[in-house]
């Protein structure tokens, strides 16, 4: 891992891949405030965010990429822009992070060039109707493979592993202010009270963590405390005794000196059976479920035809495969970067996915979707 570069993470946060999306790959073209680290991004012309002048005489490019979105996918996109900038340093790359529900606002309202998710564009008003209604059409392409993780804090002796259900109870709506102690979990448990942490409501982590846990998207109960920044969730489990809380991988590799990791039982033997945690090789496997799902970015179409972007996103996924495991995530093969490399250079436009949580979406779906 890089420590110094997640050192400056902390502080920048804290101020399909199914059959269609390979098909398409090997063919033609298809008809809350916002930190950013390095400044506010300005308002930019649909499609186009903002008109910025790009050479490439000598090798060299320069200009400006807008970026928003997830917190999940900002370690990944954000050591990216650092890399890229090394060859390019006349290239701005603001990355913000708004959620993935922020950053899609953004982006379809043509602020931004490229939209870090952690779950699929949704079908929904302020996202796809809004960049159709702006004229604005995307790129969709997955980066990496997350295992959100469920984590306690270290003085935490008893939640050594913890079933689907068991967290259905904690999470549900009709917990809100009736499953209170951690004794209502699991008689064995203490009578402690149960703190909970989670993702902020305008973020594809809880969507996604709704989803599949309580069998709704953006169904939970209230009484959390919620961020769309994870090192304050990060923060709140490790000061916590009797806190429990959920956030990407990379973020639990990072802090695991300050947070224990609770194993998972989906309950399910045909993809593992008994308590299962994240690693590289649960989460590439498919072993550890539901809990493992793709990240993504979003391109605007228009924008990936200025030079300086097209080598961005090019420069992302030929790295995946190195840069991503630094980060603390699951590359996809490299074969699949290619895949979706020609994705992105073949301008295929729109999402593969239903407009919802990608769940249960593995690296073999990526290999085999005609398996699925």
């Amino acid at each position: 891992m890089r420590r110094n570069y997640w050192k400056r993470i902390g502080l920048l946060v804290s101020i399909t891949i199914v059959a269609s999306l390979l098909l398409a790959a090997c063919g033609g073209d298809d008809d809350e405030p916002t930190a950013t680290p390095s400044g506010s991004a300005p308002t930019a012309t649909s499609g186009s965010a903002p008109e910025a002048t790009a050479t490439t005489g000598g090798g060299s490019l320069s200009g400006r990429i807008d970026i928003d979105g997830s917190s999940t996918v900002f370690p990944v996109t954000q050591a990216m822009a650092e890399e890229f900038n090394l060859i390019h340093p006349d290239v701005e790359i603001p990355v913000g992070v708004s959620g993935t529900g922020g950053g899609f606002e953004k982006f379809c309202a043509g602020e931004t060039d490229i939209s870090n998710a952690s779950r699929p564009i949704k079908d929904s008003e302020k996202e796809i109707q809004g960049c159709e209604a702006n004229g604005i059409e995307f790129i969709e392409l997955p980066v990496a493979f997350d295992g959100l993780s469920v984590v306690v804090n270290p003085e935490n002796d008893w939640a050594d592993c913890l079933t689907v259900s068991q967290l259905t109870m904690m999470w549900e709506p009709a917990a809100e202010g009736k499953i209170t102690n951690w004794n209502q979990i699991d008689p064995s448990f203490p009578d402690a009270k149960l703190d909970l942490y989670g993702a902020g409501t305008d973020s594809g982590t809880y969507d996604y963590f709704t989803s599949v846990i309580t069998g709704e998207e953006g169904a939970s109960r209230g009484d959390f405390t919620p961020s769309e920044d994870d090192n304050v969730l990060v923060q709140g489990v490790a000061g916590n005794p009797n806190a429990l809380g959920f956030f990407g991988y990379a973020y639990y590799v990072e802090n695991q000196d300050k947070l224990k990791l609770v194993a998972i039982d989906d309950e399910d033997p045909s993809n593992g059976d008994g308590c299962i945690t994240p690693s590289p090789e649960t989460i590439n496997g498919g072993t550890y479920q539901p809990l493992s799902r793709p990240i993504f970015i979003y391109v605007n179409a228009e924008s990936a035809k200025r030079p300086e972007v097209k080598a961005f996103v090019d420069f992302y996924l030929n790295d995946g495969p190195t840069i991503v495991p630094e980060i603390g995530y699951v590359p996809l093969p490299e074969e699949i970067y290619t895949l979706i490399d020609a994705r992105f250079n073949n301008g295929v436009t729109g999402s593969v996915f239903a407009g919802g949580s990608a769940s249960g979406v593995t690296v073999q779906d990526l290999l085999f979707p005609e398996e699925k």
